[in-house]
């Protein structure tokens, strides 16, 4: 079996495992597996860092089984610069999430655990699929268990959330199945994602294409205005839920933009980037404003989510290297911050059960080591330079600046309004004097709290300071991607 078989099922393994144990009796023997499955999931991933050839945009620890011979569809896996980080960051997360539910968690624990360990799996699928049908499996393999990880552990209005998130993420990719079809079809019987991007199609054809796939995708990413589920679920999703959402699931949409909207329809991303610019703008800022006004501290990190997002596709559909690497940097950095910051909720809510700033005040007083790592973790979401946050903001935004002066102007005010609505939110939840007694009981994080949030701001500094491993291993398929993008624009 390959690395990224491994990578693969081996989380999937551990986690049907755990849904095979009882739930009572054995929950300190579930955690622990859980962690185990966790930990070797993550360590498998490791040494494709060190196999993965640097200055070459060819797909690299390919995988190719037949799977079913009569649709000529295979078991294809590899990884290329565009795709190779997001597997050891989903690894790495699903570990984070399962150590910071150790304790919160108590109710079926094994299939909460089991539940994470799958979608780690089928999520790495998702960003190795080489195959078209393998890739919509995956893609659409994910949303059984995050559906029931918000329906079962999230909040009061859990069903609500979980039937919406459902209902959006399916309808848009059900037109994406439909264009699957269609390239199976025009190719002559061929999944095969290679020879889709090398097949010429007519302007119509792609036109529709385009559209197909934005349906499944900006869904996904979310994209203005598809965006509303997307508050909705992380206000009622458990943390580990929302953590896993937001540093990874969101980045499905915006990674199917690179493997399929670009390559295959590429004269109708050009034709239709004026769209795409646009209503990346308005996440940008517009959201943003949304953002200042929200009083539940993890709708406001949702919508701050759906703006940083809005980089990713701006940096995209600006066409150049440093957009699409900016871009890519960006959702990386997004994975390590936007979780740091919805676990940093969940530790004050497994403590005073109430996401509402109001309910806050001086926490520092009481939790100054939290706290520490609470305002790195809001610096970082503001896009401080020297923290992973910067990095991919400042590339798309020199891009974007390189493409048209007021676009990247516009996408600059973002700088200013995340550090608006992130300090706002800082200073009225921990700074200050204690401001009720739920404050004033509170203690400070311990040794289990303290590993998780230091590993992720290890990870948040480490990209900021040194982000080069990370642009170096995607330079290479970037610029293949654009000249083929550019070479097609021109035939």
């Amino acid at each position: 079996m390959g690395l990224l078989s491994l990578a693969i099922w081996v989380p999937i393994g551990f986690g049907a495992l755990l849904l095979a144990m009882g739930r009572e009796g054995q929950v300190a023997a579930v955690r622990w597996l859980a962690l185990l499955g966790a930990l070797l999931g993550l360590l498998v991933t490791l040494p494709l860092y060190d196999g993965f050839k640097l200055g070459t945009a060819a797909m690299q620890f390919v995988e190719k089984t037949i799977w079913i011979e009569s649709f000529n569809v295979y078991y294809h896996l590899g990884l290329d610069g565009i795709s190779f980080w997001f597997v050891p960051l989903t690894a790495f997360i699903t570990l984070i999430v399962v150590i910071a539910s150790w304790e919160s968690v108590t109710e079926r624990v094994n299939q909460y655990m089991g539940a994470f360990l799958i979608l780690s799996g089928l999520m790495i699928g998702v960003f190795s699929a080489l195959d078209g049908m393998l890739f919509y499996v995956f893609f659409e393999a994910t949303l059984i268990p995050m559906y029931l990880i918000i329906g079962i552990w999230g909040g009061p209005n859990k069903i609500y959330a979980a039937f919406k998130f459902f209902l959006y993420t399916l309808l848009g990719s059900l037109l994406m199945l439909v264009a699957l079809i269609y390239l199976y079809n025009q190719s002559g019987g061929s999944f095969d994602i290679a020879t889709w991007h090398k097949m010429p199609l007519g302007a119509t054809a792609q036109t529709l294409l385009f559209f197909a796939f934005f349906a499944a995708f900006a869904v996904k990413v979310p994209m203005w205005p598809v965006h509303t589920w997307l508050p909705d679920v992380h206000v009622e999703a458990p943390t580990g839920g929302s953590a896993v959402l937001a540093a990874i699931m969101l980045k499905l949409g915006a990674y199917g933009f690179l493997r399929f909207s670009l390559p295959v329809t590429p004269d109708a991303a050009h034709e239709w980037a004026w769209l795409m610019v646009a209503l990346s703008l308005i996440a940008v800022v517009y959201v943003g404003l949304v953002a200042l006004v929200q009083t539940d501290m993890k709708k406001l990190v949702a919508y701050s989510s759906v703006a940083h997002m809005g980089f990713v596709t701006l940096g995209f559909f600006v066409f150049n290297e440093l957009g699409v690497s900016g871009g890519l940097v960006q959702m990386i950095a997004h994975g390590f911050v936007s979780g740091a910051m919805f676990l940093a909720i969940g530790v004050l809510y497994d403590r005073v059960h109430s996401r509402e700033i109001a309910a806050y005040g001086g926490v520092i007083n009481t939790m100054p080591r939290f706290a520490a790592f609470a305002l790195l973790f809001s610096m970082a979401n503001c896009g401080l330079p020297g923290t992973a946050g910067f990095v991919g903001e400042w590339m798309v935004i020199l891009a974007a600046v390189q493409s048209n002066f007021w676009i990247g102007l516009t996408a600059a005010t973002a700088l200013i309004l995340g550090a608006a609505y992130t300090l706002w939110m800082f200073k009225r939840v921990y700074l200050g004097p204690i401001a009720n007694e739920n404050v004033r009981s509170l203690s400070d994080i311990g040794s289990r709290e303290f590993l998780i949030l230091a590993l992720l701001a290890l990870a948040v500094l480490a990209m900021g300071v040194y982000p080069r491993p990370f642009t170096d291993v995607m330079n290479a398929s970037v610029t293949e991607l654009l000249r083929h993008v550019a070479l097609s624009k021109l035939n």
